[in-house]
Parts: structure tokens; sequence; C-alpha cells
């Protein structure tokens, strides 16, 4: 039961029809928490028992952090008692830091040593649990540094649990959902209509886009043998799109799903393809995700506050443990790496062009533009090699067949013709359309300040969710991200 399938639209009807039908706060939290059990029970019941375990950790963590001094201490003896309790806050932070890292790692890294020792061990992931140990150690940072914890155990639960956001995100903060709780509004007709046309553009996103070129980038990676220079290129460019298509589909599900129970979760996308620095890169691409590596890993290191040096190095760091996390195979890794170069690369040329009136200008007009783009997506695209094929044997493959390598005869033919019902020139060119419908979108949002009228997203959601299940593969394809 995950989106865009029409037993999910079921659930979430129903789900929003009774949330908003009962009475008083308490219950609607008790649905919601009941409705994300079922939803992920649907998914992976075998986890339920761990995810409420978790959920009672971290919560009684948090409380203990938040617990205050006793009032009653003489005050000759006050100092000395808080700096014991500052000690005491400092390890149980760690001690709940340390619960979701390790639990995390079991999971990403242990169990599949082991099931290479004995297969029958093998054990799946369980889904979003990655988001869920990311967002508890947001909480019990953000608690330690002054925020409230949660006053009662079923606001946490709720908060754990949403199901629009479990299994992929986007990242959010407890603070930030807990206050749209307090006092549940109805919503406007023009929500409900941005919730529609959020699902909306998501299961177009999904099925009608990812899917579709998700069958030429599996298609081409799964026959590097057979395919020619022209064919991996083409390959590279449409995992890019597919991953974006893929994730930010998702995301905007969940956003229109939660927003039909009264919740605004945050945007997770903002044209990432259209940036010009790898820097801007990340503050629009899982643009949840970079701001956790920030708040929690980046600043806590230092920062740029500590010199040019320092500040790459912690800039490396945090690139290195965001491809750990992705994945215990080498390709992360080096995924990792390379964004971290990058951003050091990055902060190198600013650091230089800040000196050069000439190199400041030149960035700044229409050819640097243009050339500053052209670099940072070419970057970003061949950066999802080792993402997409986290083998390195596959990823060298890659690199020798970029030029001068010829198809298999009937490499065109088996992919293009009979697959995709497709030349390569015709896919060539949908992906070129693809990318510049995006640019459109950007220039009427970005530069025109343009919005799109409800009336009008109205009449789209019946049209596109259409449109969207007509044309889909009858292959399913899950989400990317749910691997993660």
């Amino acid at each position: 039961m995950t989106p865009p399938s029409i037993v999910y639209g079921l659930f979430l009807i129903i789900t929003s029809l009774v949330y908003w039908l009962l009475p008083g706060r308490g219950l609607k939290l008790w649905w919601l928490l009941l409705a994300s059990l079922m939803f992920y029970g649907s998914l992976q019941p075998q986890y339920l028992p761990l995810f409420l375990a978790l959920v009672l950790a971290n919560y009684m963590i948090g409380r203990r952090l938040s617990a205050p001094l006793d009032w009653r201490i003489p005050n000759e003896k006050w100092h000395f008692a808080q700096q014991d309790w500052d000690r005491k806050r400092l390890l149980l932070l760690w001690v709940g830091i340390v619960l979701n890292v390790l639990l995390l790692l079991g999971f990403k890294y242990v169990t599949p040593m082991v099931a290479n020792v004995n297969p029958s061990l093998q054990l799946l992931i369980p889904l979003g649990l990655s988001f869920f140990c990311f967002e508890a150690i947001a909480y019990l940072v953000d608690i330690y540094r002054g925020a409230p914890a949660a006053n009662h155990f079923i606001e946490f639960a709720t908060y754990k649990l949403f199901f629009p956001k479990l299994i992929a995100g986007p990242i959010t903060r407890f603070q930030g959902y807990i206050s749209q709780m307090k006092h549940p509004r109805l919503p406007t007709l023009e929500q409900v209509v941005e919730a529609g046309w959020l699902i909306a553009s998501g299961a177009t996103k999904k099925l009608l886009l990812a899917n579709r070129i998700g069958l030429l980038v599996n298609l081409s990676f799964d026959n590097l043998e057979r395919a020619g220079s022209g064919d991996l290129w083409l390959a590279v460019f449409a995992y890019g799109l597919q991953l974006y298509f893929d994730f930010s589909g998702y995301v905007d599900m969940a956003r229109g799903s939660a927003l039909l129970l009264g919740i605004h979760l945050p945007q997770n996308f903002d044209f990432p393809y259209l940036t010009t620095s790898i820097a801007e890169f990340w503050r629009r691409w899982h643009i949840t995700l970079g701001d956790w590596l920030r708040n929690y890993l980046y600043f806590p290191l230092g920062g740029s506050r500590k010199g040019l040096a320092r500040t790459c190095l912690n800039l490396l760091i945090v690139m290195l443990i965001a491809g750990i996390w992705h994945g215990d195979q080498w390709g992360f890794l080096v995924w990792g790496l390379l964004h971290g170069l990058a951003l050091i690369i990055h902060r190198l040329t600013q650091a230089v062009s800040n000196t050069r009136l000439g190199l400041k200008t030149f960035w700044s007009s229409w050819p640097g533009i243009v050339a500053a783009w052209a670099v940072t997506q070419l970057f970003v695209f061949l950066s999802w090699i080792p993402f997409r094929l986290p083998n390195l044997q596959d990823v060298r493959l890659v690199i020798n067949h970029f030029f001068n390598q010829s198809a298999d005869i009937q490499f065109a033919q088996k992919v293009y013709l009979e697959s995709l019902g497709l030349s390569r020139g015709g896919v060539v060119l949908i992906l070129i359309g693809l990318t510049g419908i995006m640019a459109l979108f950007h220039g009427f949002k970005h530069r025109l300040k343009l919005q799109t009228s409800w009336p009008l997203k109205l009449m789209f959601i019946p049209a596109g969710l259409y449109i969207a299940w007509l044309l889909a593969p009858s292959e399913t394809v899950s989400y990317i991200y749910f691997e993660f």
C-alpha cells in the first residue's frame, strides 16, 4: 500500500474523513497513530514492534533530557548540581545518538556481512529506518539545545510514525510538526485542491516519467557489455532524471497527503538541475537532508568558523557520512567523496574569485552562468554513476566504454524499438524536452513569480491522474529511496 496505488488512495480518503469527523485533539492523534501503524503494517508488519520500541526509547530519553533540576537544591549547591546535570544530559544525548546510529549501521552494514556468511540470515532493511533515525537524532539534539520535549507519548509517536513521511521523508522536526497539531484546522477548499495537485503531480512524475525512464536505465545498465558509448551517456542522463522524478514524486504525494490532514510538510526539491554551483545544488536537492547535515554535522564540526582548511575538511567529512548513510557498498562512499571534493573546489574557487575582480565579474555574466551551470550539472550527473552502480567494477566499465564503444547490433532494436517503442533519437528529444519543461516551470515560478491558480489546478487533478494511470508501464517499479 504505497502511493499512488488505488488502495493507498482509498486509505487516504478514509483516514482523512474519519480524522476530521472525530471530536477532540486526542482522538485525532490516536486515529493518526492507528492509521500509520496500518500503513506500515501493510508493508513490513514484522518491523512494527521494532519501530514502536524505538519510539518509546527516544521518547523516554527526550523526556529525561528535558527534565529540570530540582528547585529545592540550596543556592550554594546549585552551581555544582548544574554542572553534574549537564554532564548527565550530555551522556544521555550520546546514548540516544549511539542507539539510533548502531541500529542503522547494524541493518545496513552488519546484516549484509552476516548474510554473506550465512544466506539464510538475510534480513530486509526496515523501510524508512534511515529517515526515522535521522529524525530521532535531530529531536534529541534539539532538546539538548533547549527545545521542548514531547509532553505526551501519543504526540511523539504520531510524529515519528506519521505515514505520509514515514518511508522516504521529508525529514521533519518535532516542534514544527506538533505546533500544527495543537489546533487542527479543517483544510480550506484551496488547500484541498493544492493537496490534490501535489498528489496528481507526484503520481505523474512517478508513473508517467520515472517508471518509463527507469525502463531505459535498467536495460542499459543491466547490459553494460552490449551498450555503446552513446547509450551509456544517455543512460547516465536518464538516471539523473529518473532519480529526481521518482524521489520528488514521492515527496509531492507525501506533502499532498499530509495537507489533507492539516499538516504542512517541508518542500524537498527546488529545481536542483538548474543550479549553477554544487553548493546551490545541495540547497535545492533533498533539502531536508541538506538541512540535517548542516545543523547536526557541519555546524557541530565547526562549520566555516575555523578557517578555510578546516572548512574544507568539515565539508569532506559531512559528505563522506552522507555517502555512508546511503549504503554499504563502495560506490556510495565514492559518491560522497566526489561531492565532498566538489564542495571543497567550489569553496576554494569562491575564495579566489572574491580576490580577483575579473573572475568575480565573469561568474556574474551570462557566459559565466552558463559555464557554471554546465560544469555543475555535468559533475552531478556523472557522480550518479557510482550511486546507481555501487559496484566499482561496473563504474570502471562504464567509464571505459564512454568513448569509441560500439553497441551490440541488436541493442538498439531490443532496448529502444521493442521495449520503449521509440528510436534513440526520439528518446533523446523527450529527455531534452523534459529538461526544457523544468526550465520553463522554473522561469514561471522564480523569475516571473507566477503561480498556478487553484481552479486550473483543480482541472489538472483528474486529467493528470488518468493520464498517469493510462500511460504507466505495466511493470511495477519500486521507489528508489525505499532502498535507503
